[in-house]
């Protein structure tokens, strides 16, 4: 292997996500950059997303729903391959997503129910494994409230700082500091108001016209919170095509797939993000995840 491919030396990411499918519908362009430009790649999946509805109707097939556990790791494996990044499973039990009023209790010894230090050991031993100088995860909200999504905000931030602390977890391997956190922030009101706005104009039906209805005007927008916006609108292609890897999750005739990728690319060119910790010396606003890191090196 030359020296420039072995995975020491090249500058690393990893993303952490709840469930499978997570990773493509949130940051995946940004990954697609990185993987083209010869950075590292990791994908890490807390879940296996069993408890997933499906969500294509072309693919609710009852031998579909008995093997459910099966197709999601297999259409994961089809999303990495197309994104191009290494994936690792944490193997955790998806909580799913409680329905009702009140909500019916999460199953036994699903993620978000096991003790965060229980959660958290595996996510260490991959940080301190990969050696990620750059982790994105969600924000506290969990980007939405699905309890796996929130903890895996929890286990993500908690296994940043302590993946370089030796008396943390001894058997999960060498201490390893990764230098930067990012949340992952997707849709926001901008950025819906800017697509429905040009389907309007170009006499096509927006799917976002209820959403921006039901908006709040005392509704904060993510985009407030944004630090980092990084371009990788080259990349929106392979994005979609990793989405629809995810066959049982995505509807291709769905919302995801509304806005023409030329009008993407000319309105939103970004996918945005928040930085929540940083070891280095970097100025803010960013376009770049690893600034301030390239520098050092």
């Amino acid at each position: 292997m030359a020296e420039a491919e072995r995975p020491d030396t090249r500058l690393r990411l990893m993303a952490v996500h709840a469930h499978p499918d997570d990773e493509s519908s949130k940051g995946a362009a940004t990954m697609a950059k990185y993987v083209a430009e010869g950075y590292d790649v990791m994908v890490v999946t807390c879940t296996g997303g069993e408890a997933g509805s499906v969500l294509n109707p072309a693919m609710d097939r009852p031998e579909v729903r008995a093997n459910m556990t099966e197709i999601r790791r297999e259409e994961m494996a089809r999303a990495a391959k197309i994104l191009g990044v290494r994936h690792r499973w944490l193997g955790f039990v998806d909580s799913g997503l409680p329905e009702g009023d009140p909500p019916p209790p999460l199953p036994e010894g699903c993620f978000a129910l096991l003790p965060l230090a229980e959660a958290t050991a595996p996510l260490v031993q991959a940080m301190r494994e990969f050696r990620p100088h750059v982790v994105v995860t969600y924000d506290e909200n969990g980007g939405y409230p699905h309890p796996d999504h929130i903890r895996c905000h929890e286990v993500s931030v908690a296994a940043f700082d302590a993946a370089a602390d030796p008396v943390a977890y001894p058997e999960a391997g060498e201490p390893w500091q990764p230098l930067k956190l990012y949340y992952s922030h997707g849709f926001s009101r901008a950025k819906m108001q800017a697509f429905h706005e040009a389907l309007v104009d170009a006499g096509m039906e927006s799917p976002y016209a209820e959403w921006l209805e039901k908006w709040g005007e005392d509704k904060a927008d993510v985009m407030e919170r944004v630090t980092t916006r990084v371009e990788c609108a080259d990349h929106f292609e392979v994005r979609d095509d990793a989405l629809r890897a995810h066959a049982t999750q995505i509807d291709p005739n769905s919302r995801w797939f509304a806005v023409p990728l030329d009008v993407q690319r000319k309105l939103w060119p970004t996918e945005e993000y928040e930085l929540v910790r940083s070891l280095v010396d970097t100025t803010l606003p960013e376009d770049d995840l690893f600034a301030g890191i390239r520098e050092e090196g």
